[in-house]
């Protein structure tokens, strides 16, 4: 399912991995096992500043059927049952969590060489319908993502994107917040053999009339290591180094400097994600 135009949230992903993927002012720690039967579990702990989160999840899979059961420390339990082309280019997927009754969600999701279509509906009386189409190609698509509300009688989302794509660069144009902000990105690789890229976002809020202008890059240093940085035209600096110190477990350490107030404390990050 990795083909065509993608879907609306693909539009601008690239960028936006490029310059805030990754980046935390957080501790976190991720450990994964696998048992025999090929039931995955998952355990997440996430300490922000004196507050701590943890969660379980387990995830079963049979065929083309996955199930994922997630249990954090505020009680709650989420359910996704996900069904991975039952027809060719179909997903469907199902999510709910429990005690909220009104959780419940059916999310369709179609890929095609030339279009790209997901649609959700909450599973209440009144529930919130969106839409989210993609037209185009490979290298350039065109697409909106709508929500209804039916209890509202009105829309609660409407968004539009549009991106081109070459052999080493992609650019993109999104319009979001019901037409209140205007993004435009820009990813280019610079050496494929080094993982190299640039990127770069400007956004501008019509209602508050401020613009946002970040840019950053990435560079492997070998195989295993890739280092990042970014900067805002706000003075906030960014960077990190990522380390895979064994197949699918990585350590990553990241820091944030406001460079107009160094005399407040830098922001240091720390992620730990261990697989066998």
């Amino acid at each position: 399912m990795g083909k065509g135009p993608g879907l609306c949230s693909d539009i601008g992903k690239k960028a936006r991995d490029l310059l805030y993927r990754d980046y935390n002012s957080d501790q976190k720690f991720t450990l994964t096992t696998y048992s025999p039967t090929g039931v995955v579990l998952t355990s997440t702990g996430t300490k922000k500043g004196d507050l701590f989160l943890a969660d379980v999840t387990t995830q079963l899979k049979n065929k083309n059927i996955t199930t994922d059961i997630k249990v954090d420390t505020s009680s709650n339990l989420f359910t996704t049952i996900t069904i991975d082309e039952p027809t060719p280019g179909l997903k469907a997927i199902l999510g709910f969590r429990v005690p909220d009754q009104r959780s419940g969600k059916l999310e369709l999701q179609y890929l095609h060489d030339y279009a790209g279509v997901s649609s959700s509906v909450g599973l209440t009386a009144n529930p919130i319908v969106n839409f989210s189409g993609v037209l185009g190609n490979n290298n350039l698509a065109l697409g909106s993502d709508l929500s209804f509300d039916t209890n509202e009688g009105a829309f609660t989302k409407y968004n539009f994107g549009a991106s081109f794509t070459n052999a080493d660069l992609i650019a993109a144009l999104t319009l979001n917040d019901k037409g209140d902000t205007l993004s435009a990105s820009y990813y280019h690789i610079v050496n494929p053999l080094t993982n190299t890229a640039v990127g770069a976002e400007v956004t501008h809020s019509f209602s508050s009339n401020e613009n946002t202008i970040t840019v950053g890059t990435q560079h492997a240093l070998d195989p295993l290591t890739t280092v990042k940085a970014r900067v805002n035209n706000f003075g906030k600096a960014s960077a990190l180094i990522q380390h895979e110190w064994r197949p699918k477990s990585l350590i990553t350490l990241s820091s944030e400097v406001d460079t107009k107030s160094i005399d407040k404390n830098a922001k240091f990050g720390l992620a730990l994600v261990l697989k066998p």
